[in-house]
């Protein structure tokens, strides 16, 4: 008798069981965040008592003008920075840029990167004296296949934040970026301001407003070839369409996000069982990650309202927006200051306003550290002066300090905050 099985059978039943193997076989060392003060004001949680509630969230009295000389002890990020092949001299300018001794770094070149290629940044990270002497910098060795707009890109961050979970120390916010990002403010900047901000606080754009995207998402079925094969191939579907979730909202937004440790111990380890739910149906929705973190946060009660409605990037989208952001050059420089965004995205490899970036915003040399009060070398004959690491809380806020303020202010305030939380 013939086999009348569809094909698709097997790689569906595949990718649906990946997730939950993904998260069953990764051991990792819970944390405890302890928030601190900024504008609002939150209680310390722990693993068991995940619970916000509105009486908890009261506004404190707080002056406009942050005193630089008397700061609160500074947070950790933690950064995943991700490339694919041919973006490795990205990756290291993106490196450079953004290093300070405080935070914890995994960079991951993906498995279409050449073997060269990946053996440059190998060197880079393990051989770059000041990341051994700091040993805050690691790169995922056993590369993953990551496909554009399938869910092994949220499976990657996942590993990531896995790692860094286990590995990493004590970090306070999980930063992903890519090698087509750049920093429009100093690390020294983004550290001062965030000493300020409360430590549960998750930075993610979203929307439950679907539009276009319940139709051409959410009711496709499509399947990740990386979750199965050896080489890079394009998402397929499959010709059956399935409803709308009713078990949960969906919501969906910027892939890009700066997510508390609290909530990040939360999509690793689940323990309601919500995000290994929600990441099996994500398993095979077209771009996983403009949905999945976006989803589980504002499913679950304990962290629904830490959401702040923002990506912290400057992106420009043409109208109707395309499948990808416009390209940033020199002439899109004042808007990107304006916004006051700490980060912006996409520029071209060696574009010009990525030099204009490093010389008026981050005081950075070519193939140098963007300066900061960690800096204690002498800089003489053109050397650079954060080859010697001094005492990484020593910070020294400048202009980028004052628009990041302004933002978070904003983002923050009775008009933004709690009217734009999963809505």
């Amino acid at each position: 008798m013939p086999n009348c099985q569809p094909k698709w059978i097997l790689p569906l039943a595949f990718g649906s069981i990946f997730p939950l193997y993904l998260l069953c076989f990764t051991t990792i060392t819970s944390f405890n965040g302890v928030p601190l003060l900024f504008l609002y004001r939150f209680s310390a949680i722990g693993r068991s008592s995940y619970h916000f509630v509105e009486n908890q969230l009261k506004p404190i009295p707080v002056s406009t003008h942050i005193t630089i000389s008397t700061p609160p002890s500074p947070p950790r990020f933690a950064y995943l920075i991700s490339g694919s092949a041919g973006n490795g001299k990205m990756l290291r300018r993106m490196l450079l840029a953004i290093y300070h001794p405080l935070n914890q770094y995994i960079v991951h070149l993906d498995r279409k990167a050449s073997p060269p290629e990946r053996l440059t940044i190998e060197q880079f990270v393990t051989d770059y004296k000041v990341f051994k002497e700091v040993g805050n910098v690691r790169m995922i060795m056993k590369a993953n296949l990551v496909t554009y707009r399938g869910c092994t890109m949220v499976a990657n961050t996942l590993h990531a934040a896995a790692i860094m979970l286990r590995e990493g120390g004590n970090w306070d916010w999980f930063i992903n970026l890519s090698a087509s990002d750049y920093p429009l403010v100093t690390q020294d900047d983004l550290l001062h301001i965030f000493s300020y901000v409360p430590r549960d606080l998750n930075f993610i754009d979203h929307t439950s407003k679907m539009g276009w995207k319940a139709g051409q998402r959410a009711k496709p079925v499509i399947i990740d070839p990386a979750l199965y094969n050896s080489k890079k191939a394009e998402v397929f579907w499959i010709t059956q369409r399935r409803s709308i979730p009713t078990a949960f909202k969906l919501f969906t937004g910027s892939a890009w996000m700066a997510l508390s440790r609290p909530f990040v111990d939360y999509c690793i380890w689940g323990w309601d069982n919500l995000p290994r739910k929600v990441l099996m149906y994500y398993t095979n929705f077209l771009s996983s990650p403009e949905g999945y973190f976006h989803t589980v946060i504002c499913n679950a009660k304990a962290f629904s309202n830490t959401t702040v409605n923002n990506d912290l990037h400057f992106i420009l989208w043409d109208n109707p927006p395309k499948q990808h952001p416009r390209r940033l050059t020199l002439s899109h420089m004042q808007r990107m200051l304006n916004s006051n965004a700490p980060f912006a995205r996409k520029f071209h490899q060696n574009s010009r306003v990525l030099d204009k970036i490093d010389t008026d915003l981050l005081s950075r040399g070519e193939e140098m550290f963007t300066p900061g009060g960690w800096c204690v070398g002498s800089g003489e004959n053109g050397t650079d002066p954060c080859s010697v690491v001094g005492t990484p809380t020593v910070l020294r806020p400048g202009p980028g300090a004052k628009r990041l303020q302004t933002l978070i202010n904003s983002l923050l305030s009775n008009d933004n905050f709690r009217l734009r939380q999963c809505k």
